[in-house]
């Protein structure tokens, strides 16, 4: 048959009875999508763990979990505009689901299978792995667009992305007429993209008939899903427009064990764990969770000084697992351990599901988590550590019954573990909703309040929201998109505080310079932490970059001594800093710049000019505006609204001067500590940011600059 009468033919379907026709492509057997906390920039790679790679490819495919169900998920899909695919990891649901659409003719129009993914690295991962399957080129038949980053062609039929991206196809193509199937992947991590995307799926289904959805995870509320993707108002079942399907995957039994009361110091708690089960467990590698890289890197330290001690028994190798690790350093977590020794992965939430660490026969779980909340009281996202849900001690406790049966040991009664939540707090109703406004309104969605979310975020947020955004000059009084500048941040690829600092930057003469700072505020980790007797040296190399007004210049500093010495990878080792970041944040400049250019907004650097840092600090100050504070005699900075605490976080330029600046503007908030901080004059506020602050004779700024002077020259006076 022709292509052209292909293009009018309905894709053939299976049904559940029909023998299975003959598939090929090489295959990998496991599924391994990356989960939350994840560092984008540092993993570039996984290992995959194939006992079946002696096999034949077909052989392969046919001992896939989700192979005997490759009939029925396609009968489901003709049947069905939704098909929910309850899939455990393992299963093969991220990389066979697609290919089998492409096989039953699904592509065969001229339209897409999509696939979206939370995270970028999952996408480029699966990507990579679809490709080699398909035995064509990446960018070929199967391609990838993430942020940044396309390698997508006119001959691709399986297309990977982030479901950030996804949206951004919606602002050009509102009803997805490329695609024929669009696949929303690690749906249970409930991302605030990912519940947005699933809002527009269920407008676009109503229109287009044609369009056929799929929806799945590992661990999901399938019902929830179910009911809100069902368009039938009717009692007749025959008209019903969604469906579940469960595809079983491989695991191991695992015994789980909690403490009589709870851990006073769940850190030393894991560290005397680990010794214990080291002294009297059979042979077995350990896998440790703690909530951040401080916590890895102490709990490390102390397990190898402990190790040192150690008699009559096995060796010990201790090895830290987080995102801000470089993708040599992470993938040691993966190597085979020597003969009589056992292995220790102290990790983050970076291996909380999908990733297999071979080996691993205990997990240790702390029961905390870092993960980003708003604070309701000033509307800053904070990087809190809280505890988990019941959901991920699950995935948790998985990771030590993927290749054999393994134990988890949980530093709490089980008493606690009931009283966590069955699943974690989907991100729409804990982040700034800013971003999710912008977006709505760019799709031509005016009544925010009224679209159709899958969890209805708190009215309080959407109010911050539209209030940052009026303040930014992207809405007006009508609450509409203004022109040009709400529409050009509503296509940039950043939140709309960055997207502001970077559209104005042309006024301020130094666009140049705010370009690469934004790229390198991208990157989770400039300045690398070695272990052992280096930290010393790292830090004296750190401060020697160090620019008195702040991180933000430090950062451009750093990158522009980058280009300077040739991008060359050994002068990054030398001064401790992560090539592969830095790598990336020049790509993504390059980006920034075409963006700009599209925008006509001129290209200046102020480069050797006198006032050169003022501008830059200004631009900072014309979005960031919302995050100013001003230094208070407890010792932390409190912010102008709401005079919210907060401490600066350790390895901040500012640190490195002989004392805190008086007033600044930060860019980021971990827990309770600013980073990325830069010095400003509070008279830029008055200038910059009139709508956003009471300028009144006994206003916000002039009262706490009056405040803040009297405190130092009352503080001057008893020093005297």
């Amino acid at each position: 048959m022709s292509d052209q009468g292909l293009r009018h033919r309905r894709p053939h379907f299976i049904k559940p009875n029909d023998d299975i026709p003959s598939v090929s492509g090489p295959l990998l057997m496991e599924e391994r999508a990356f989960e939350p906390g994840v560092d984008e920039n540092a993993i570039t790679s996984i290992v995959y763990n194939n006992p079946f790679a002696s096999l034949s490819i077909q052989q392969q495919r046919s001992r896939l979990p989700i192979f005997k169900n490759r009939s029925h998920i396609l009968y489901l899909l003709e049947k069905y505009q939704t098909v929910i695919v309850v899939g455990e990891t393992g299963s093969g649901k991220s990389t066979q689901v697609p290919q089998y659409l492409v096989e039953a003719g699904w592509a065969a129009d001229g339209r897409m299978i999509g696939i979206t993914q939370p995270r970028r690295v999952a996408v480029v991962t699966l990507a990579n792995r679809v490709s080699d399957e398909r035995q064509c080129g990446l960018g070929d038949e199967v391609g990838y667009t993430v942020r940044f980053d396309d390698v997508t062609s006119s001959k691709t039929k399986i297309k990977y992305m982030s479901d950030g991206i996804m949206l951004r196809e919606l602002m050009s193509d509102p009803l997805l007429t490329r695609y024929s199937v669009i696949m929303v992947d690690e749906a249970h991590e409930r991302s605030m993209n990912t519940d947005l995307a699933i809002g527009l799926l269920r407008k676009i289904i109503s229109i287009r008939s044609d369009l056929r959805v799929i929806i799945s995870s590992a661990t999901l509320d399938a019902e929830l899903f179910r009911d809100f993707f069902e368009l039938n108002e009717t009692n007749d079942p025959s008209k019903d427009t969604a469906t579940i399907i469960s595809v079983e995957g491989r695991a191991y039994p695992v015994s789980t064990f909690y403490t009589k009361t709870g851990a006073p110091n769940y850190l030393d708690a894991t560290v005397d764990l680990v010794i214990k089960i080291h002294k009297n467990e059979q042979p077995g590698d350990i896998l440790a969770f703690l909530t951040g890289q401080d916590e890895v890197e102490l709990a490390c330290d102390r397990l190898r000084e402990q190790s040192k001690n150690l008699k009559d028994c096995d060796k010990l190798w201790v090895v830290p697992m987080y995102g801000g690790l470089s993708a040599r350093e992470q993938l040691k977590a993966f190597d085979s351990t020597a003969y009589r020794t056992r292995k220790v992965v102290v990790a983050t939430n970076i291996a909380e599901a999908s990733v297999t660490i071979p080996g691993i026969a205990a997990v240790i779980d702390c029961g905390f988590v870092k993960m980003r909340v708003i604070n309701p009281k000033n509307g800053i996202e904070t990087l809190m550590v809280i505890p988990i849900s019941q959901s991920s001690a699950e995935q948790r406790a998985g990771r030590a019954g993927r290749i054999r049966p393994g134990k988890c040991y949980r530093l709490y009664p089980e008493s606690e573990f009931d009283k966590l939540l069955p699943s974690t707090i989907p991100e729409m109703q804990r982040s700034h909703l800013a971003p999710v406004i912008l977006q709505l309104k760019a799709l031509g969605i005016q009544n925010v309040l009224r679209f159709h979310y899958l969890a209805r975020p708190p009215a309080d947020a959407m109010k911050q929201g539209l209030e940052l955004l009026y303040a930014l000059g992207a809405i007006g009084d009508d609450g509409l998109l203004t022109s040009p500048l709400g529409i050009n941040m509503a296509d940039l690829p950043l939140p709309p505080m960055f997207s502001k600092v970077l559209l104005s930057s042309g006024e301020f003469e130094c666009s140049e310079e705010i370009a690469i700072i934004i790229a390198m505020t991208q990157i989770q980790d400039v300045f690398v932490v070695p272990g052992g007797g280096k930290r010393h040296r790292a830090e004296v190399v750190k401060r020697k970059f160090s620019v008195a007004e702040g991180d933000h210049l430090t950062l451009l500093n750093v990158f522009q001594n980058f280009i300077q010495n040739g991008r060359s990878k050994n002068w990054c080792n030398q001064h401790f800093l992560n090539y592969r970041g830095l790598i990336r944040a020049e790509n993504i400049r390059e980006q920034l710049v075409r963006y700009l250019k599209q925008c006509k907004i001129k290209m200046v650097s102020c480069s050797g000019l006198i006032g050169s840092t003022a501008k830059i600090r200004r631009c900072l100050v014309n979005g960031f505006f919302p995050y100013a504070a001003r230094y208070d005699h407890t010792g932390n900075y409190v912010t102008i609204r709401e005079e919210y605490p907060f401490k600066v976080y350790k390895g901040s330029a500012i640190m490195y001067r002989p004392e805190y600046p008086k007033w600044v503007i930060f860019t980021d908030v971990l827990q309770n500590s600013i980073r990325d901080i830069s010095e400003i004059e509070p008279e830029w506020l008055y200038e910059l940011a009139p709508q956003f602050y009471d300028f009144g004779t006994e206003g916000e700024i002039a009262s706490k600059k009056r405040r803040t002077d009297d405190l130092d020259s009352t503080r001057k006076a008893n020093l005297n």
